[in-house]
């Protein structure tokens, strides 16, 4: 249960609403269950022929009751969506911070399917699992309590099947949904997955006809994922039925006792027997939820917790250092405990206004260096120093707002050109969007377009070609106030004459930033002849050797 407890502990912010949602969901239980006792005592007098004086209690009991429902709705539903909320963002913030270079190996289907769908599994957990339950807990000495004086053997017994009822049944759903629940969320992962493939791959599908195997391959998963919800469901039914059983037995046991007690308080006692087993009659559901809910919870701490590798030192409150010159000294560094060093002694200087290249191929890394520098990762030796303070030392906003990056999987989101731009710099005027538009060549591009700047860019960048979108990924680049921009695989993707031209462009980037002269890292597999550089490293053997330019 300590995932279970680790959420719960994510909601302190909203202990205040949560307490008072649960105050006004037991005080409304308690008026309920009033009620229904004061109605068995008026049908009692009354069939017995007796005064009937609890009509003034029925008076206000009745409106009590609507009130306190009304409010229970508002305070506990209130409570619920401001819990879920912090949710969601704790673990946006956790996934952000922690994914260095993207999602890494995480798909983007499960991030999708853990973000809405076990979040949403979440959401019962306040209010149809720990009221429900604290609601039983309040009910069991009440019916103790009234059921005594006619006769311990009765309440006891009545007591017992009410705990069976009201806790163990759950306990038993429980326990059927914890299995149950991981097999439903991995089934509805894997359908997402499969249908978030085929329609992103829609054109290579297309293009080799791979439509009939694709849609058999979603209804594959969607045949899983009904197969665990129908086992899911069929276990639910079993403990329902058990619960449900367990309250009609202990009425059936009641009215036999009662039926021999003459007067107002055997009949009071069956109406109150009712309106208890009445009200905890949705907790084997209660239960079932409660596995899931575990199941969720483990799902989503497990995709927002950080991966070997990427566990990242806290910052000691230091202000940035007014040099921008960046020095990798003695770093070793390796993403997993098995796997081989990717740095083993690393050191480079980078100094502040210099133009870089760092060579590789793949898996020599060249990005690795880059989440170093970010501090997205930390090294397991050695330091990374930026104006001569260790960057373990920094708060990791500070740092961006010094060093930024383009890679070769920058993303444009579905907005407008300004809005895009405006993630550089949300301060920028119009003249600002302008001129880091011209700087990256595609300012007339875009004076072209009928909305300008309000022109929309479309999913993941799809209105513009393959260069256009690259250029206004450097263009939001630019405007931000990092002194050192790091450019990962810029040009992959692009042909050799877009390629040439983007290189172009950086060379007759100006780089006095606001910050002072600006520092250019460029990441490459290769160099093709028209960069302007003013050193050139080749990374090889988890060292950097210095190259010519």
């Amino acid at each position: 249960m300590k995932d279970l407890a680790r959420i719960l502990g994510l909601w302190r912010g909203r202990a205040a609403w949560l307490v008072l949602g649960a105050a006004i969901s037991l005080a409304s239980l308690a008026a309920g269950v009033a009620l229904a006792t004061v109605s068995g005592t008026v049908v009692a007098a009354a069939l017995l022929g007796g005064a009937v004086s609890a009509s003034l209690w029925l008076r206000v009991l009745g409106p009590v009751r609507v009130a306190l429902r009304y409010a229970e709705r508002l305070a506990t539903h209130d409570a619920t969506f401001r819990a879920l909320a912090d949710l969601r963002v704790w673990f946006f913030r956790g996934l952000a911070a922690r994914a260095a270079g993207g999602l890494g190996a995480r798909r983007s289907g499960d991030v999708l399917a853990r973000l809405v769908g076990d979040v949403e599994a979440l959401d019962g957990l306040y209010l149809r699992i720990l009221l429900p339950v604290a609601g039983a807990v309040l009910l069991l000495p009440v019916l103790l309590v009234a059921l005594w004086p006619l006769g311990a053997d009765l309440a006891i017994g009545v007591a017992l099947l009410f705990v069976a009822g009201a806790f163990l049944m759950p306990a038993w759903a429980r326990r059927l949904a914890q299995g149950g629940g991981t097999r439903v969320a991995e089934a509805g992962s894997a359908l997402r997955v499969a249908a978030l493939d085929a329609v992103s791959g829609i054109r290579e599908v297309r293009a080799f006809g791979l439509e009939g195997r694709m849609l058999a391959a979603v209804q594959a998963r969607e045949a899983a994922l009904f197969s665990a919800q129908q086992r899911q469901s069929g276990g639910l039914a079993w403990a329902g039925a058990a619960s449900l059983l367990c309250g009609q037995a202990a009425l059936v046991f009641l009215l036999w006792r009662v039926s021999a007690v003459a007067g107002v308080v055997g009949i009071t006692a069956l109406f109150l027997a009712s309106a208890a087993f009445e009200a905890v009659s949705g907790l084997s559901r209660a239960g079932w939820l409660a596995g899931q809910a575990q199941a969720a919870a483990a799902r989503v701490i497990g995709a927002a917790a950080a991966p070997p590798g990427e566990i990242v030192q806290q910052a000691a409150a230091m202000s940035l250092p007014p040099s921008s010159a960046l020095r990798f000294q003695g770093v070793r560094f390796r993403w997993q405990d098995d796997r081989p060093w990717v740095f083993d002694g690393l050191t480079l200087d980078v100094p502040q206004g210099s133009r870089v290249a760092l060579l590789g191929p793949s898996g020599s890394g060249k990005s690795t260096l880059a989440a170093l520098a970010l501090r997205i990762v930390s090294p397991a030796s050695g330091c990374v120093t930026l104006g001569g303070v260790d960057v373990a030392q920094l708060a990791a906003a500070d740092l961006r707002t010094r060093i930024g990056m383009l890679n070769q999987t920058t993303h444009l989101f579905s907005d407008t050109i300004r809005a895009n731009l405006l993630l550089g710099d949300p301060r920028a005027d119009a003249a600002r969007l302008w001129a880091a538009l011209d700087a990256a060549r595609v300012g007339d591009m875009v004076r072209a377009l009928p909305d300008g700047l309000d022109a929309w860019v479309g999913e993941a960048g799809a209105g513009f070609s393959g260069g256009e979108g690259r250029r206004l990924a450097l263009a939001r680049a630019l405007l931000s106030p990092a002194t050192i921009l790091i450019l990962d695989e810029p040009c992959a993707g692009l042909d050799a004459e877009t390629e040439r031209g983007f290189l172009s462009t950086l060379n007759d980037l100006d780089t006095t930033g606001a910050g002072g002269a600006r520092t250019i890292i460029l990441i490459a597999h290769r160099l093709t002849g028209v960069e302007r550089l003013d050193r050139v490293w080749r990374l090889s053997g988890g060292h950097a050797v210095a190259a010519a330019a």
